[in-house]
């Protein structure tokens, strides 16, 4: 009997080309949402990608840094981050935000505008205030003695993550960012007069010393955690 005379073979022949059919076809699906995910982020979606990273950021971002996490070419991610400026700052003709991003430390960060810090220390101001844990009065210790000091810092004396401290002690105006360091990027934070007007000194230098609380008075530990005297 001959190839074309035998029902079975060609029935598994045809079932045969069929699956291998859909397995070509599967695989140009996989491949084309492959290349779908590599393909350059419209304008209006970069942007507000870059917007939401911002916000969340708590350190300055270069643009290399957004460029490697959106894969998308530096060139872009400038123009980007421009249009983001300009939209925040109302150069199109609305109305500028209420915060802004500010090239700082190698990279871009979201600040308040300096128009509505009123409202930010007027919101501080009313907030119930409630007792700051444990954790927080020792994090502000810390800052107290060794400001400035960046958040990488406080974490390596303490020995544990900061961060939530530290936005809760920001929150309600008891430390603020002094400034940026140029090389690494990394915010220092030091207190405020509402620190002073908590504990009711004046200054700084009226913080009680810590030597005679430590093992050692003239350990190299003591004279670090001195309040420093500019």
């Amino acid at each position: 009997m001959t190839h074309d005379e035998n029902p079975e073979l060609e029935v598994e022949t045809q079932e045969q080309e069929q699956a291998d059919s859909e397995e070509q076809e599967t695989g140009s699906e996989d491949l084309g949402e492959s290349l779908a995910l590599s393909e350059p982020i419209n304008p209006d979606s970069l942007q507000g990608a870059i917007e939401a990273i911002l916000m969340v950021a708590d350190v300055p971002l270069s643009l290399v840094h957004l460029a490697t996490s959106l894969n998308t070419p530096v060139p872009d991610i400038r123009e980007a981050v421009l249009a983001v400026r300009d939209d925040f700052d109302g150069v199109n003709g609305t109305r500028p935000r209420g915060f802004e991003i500010r090239e700082v430390g190698g990279g871009w960060r979201v600040f308040v505008r300096e128009d509505y810090e009123w409202a930010v220390r007027e919101f501080i101001s009313n907030e119930n205030p409630t007792k700051l844990s444990q954790a927080a009065l020792e994090t502000l210790a810390v800052i107290a003695y060794r400001q400035p000091i960046a958040r990488g810092q406080i974490a390596s004396i303490r020995g544990v993550n900061v961060d939530s401290v530290v936005r809760t002690l920001l929150s309600r105006g008891l430390i603020t960012e002094l400034f940026t360091d140029s090389e690494t990027g990394a915010i220092n934070y030091g207190t405020t007069p509402t620190f002073l007007e908590t504990l009711g000194i004046n200054a700084l230098e009226d913080l009680p010393l810590i030597s005679p609380y430590l093992p050692d008075a003239n350990s190299e530990l003591g004279s670090d955690l001195s309040v420093s005297k500019k």
